[in-house]
């Protein structure tokens, strides 16, 4: 499965669950995340896809884990059947 499917599926998958799914573009800053997605409530993460068994570069690595430390969610996926979870997770309250 081509990256390009994986996203779309993601898109699909976050309007289907009340949300959106900009793509994310930072210029200037390389290495953001590829989704923003925001969901009901005010709930939001970062989504970075790959095609299957693709791993982020460095660069995307070093972004992902500065969006960590912020305090925000980040996931990458590399298969559409990962989207559901991650829609869950990125959805729940806060404990």
């Amino acid at each position: 499965m081509r990256e390009s499917t994986i996203e779309k599926k993601l898109v699909t998958a976050t309007k289907a669950a009340g949300g959106i799914a900009p793509k994310f573009t930072s210029p200037g800053f390389d290495g953001m995340p590829d989704r923003l997605i925001l969901l009901p409530n005010g709930r939001m993460g970062f989504v970075e896809t790959k095609a299957p068994g693709k791993k982020p570069r460095p660069l995307q690595e070093a972004r992902h884990n500065l969006l960590r430390r912020l305090g925000f969610k980040v996931y990458v996926i590399d298969g559409a059947e990962q989207i559901g979870s991650v829609l869950d997770e990125i959805g729940e309250e806060s404990k």
